[in-house]
């Protein structure tokens, strides 16, 4: 095969790793930074190109998009779907998860265990707002927030109305979701690859920090899931279209509550917890896909093809 890699960083870990595995298997990949790829949007003739080259000939393309860059991304995936290359996560489903509210709504509809979660735009019923997810202690998130940054705990009411009227006045959207304390500060991650969980670690917050993000200072160990968790993390990966996904939950007296649903999960904690070779699980699902669809369409490997 030969694969591009959507990525800003090629010296991230979870990149550098997608690379190995990839060429541990025999196949060429790419890397290149999202932000400059640009598009011919045409019926015609699309093209994609960067730094002054067209690139073509590509089977699969793996996304690795920032959050602050999911517009432009999406745009890049969009295009490269448009002619043909197989995603391993396709714009729509990605855009569809980083959608905090819509991912939740989702979920919910489809009767997945969630926090009680609030989300208002107003700040006149903001003592009912915080009732109706069970009172304080509550989490405060802003929906834009990754890796743990816009995260909040508000332990009494006073505090909690505070922030939520705080982060309104500078027109930002906030859920308001209520505080499962038994989970501590701790939550579980498992990595979904098709319909699998390949990979599950269970991640614990620095001390004195409510947050078990491993980019805030947290810690993971290698962690034995139920098999409704497995069901639940591998039911809510696909609710969202997602191949691949990190999914994050807590596991609460009412069973497991999930927390996001994510399309660019990192690889180092999972990887160095558990000794799984994910990146190589990764790179074997895609050859499947992009083999199957080989035979199917009587194209050879290597060779763009456009959609009709």
């Amino acid at each position: 095969m030969k694969i591009v890699l959507l990525a800003r960083n090629p010296n991230l870990y979870s990149h550098k790793r997608l690379v190995e595995a990839a060429e541990k298997r025999g196949h060429q990949i790419q890397v290149i930074n999202t932000l400059l790829v640009y598009m011919n949007i045409t019926s015609n003739r699309p093209e994609i190109r960067y730094k002054g080259e067209v690139l073509s000939g590509f089977d699969a393309v793996i996304p690795r998009i920032g959050a602050s860059i999911t517009f432009y991304g999406l745009a890049v995936v969009n295009q490269f779907e448009m002619m043909g290359v197989y995603p391993l996560n396709n714009a729509e489903s990605i855009a569809r998860s980083r959608d905090k509210l819509r991912c939740l709504q989702l979920l919910a509809g489809s009767g997945v265990g969630l926090p009680v979660t609030g989300f208002a735009h107003a700040t006149q019923f903001t003592d009912d707002l915080i009732a109706m997810v069970g009172g304080t202690p509550i989490v405060i998130k802003l929906l834009e927030g990754t890796q743990g940054i816009g995260v909040v705990l508000a332990e009494t009411p006073r505090s909690a109305k505070s922030m939520i009227e705080a982060f309104r006045g500078i027109h930002a959207n906030i859920l308001v979701q209520e505080y499962i304390k038994e989970a501590g500060s701790t939550d579980i991650r498992c990595l979904v690859v098709g319909d699998r969980v390949v990979a599950a670690i269970q991640r614990h917050g620095a001390s004195g920090d409510f947050r078990s993000n491993l980019h805030r200072g947290g810690t993971a160990t290698t962690v034995r899931i139920t098999p409704e968790e497995r069901t639940t993390a591998v039911r809510s990966a696909k609710l969202m279209g997602l191949s691949v996904a990190g999914v994050d939950m807590l596991r609460s007296n009412h069973g497991p509550v999930v927390l996001e649903v994510n399309s660019s999960p990192g690889l180092e904690g999972l990887e160095t917890a558990t000794g799984i070779d994910v990146a190589g699980k990764m790179i074997e699902f895609l050859e499947k896909k992009v083999g199957a669809r080989s035979r199917s369409s009587g194209a050879s490997p290597g060779r763009m093809v456009r959609k009709p």
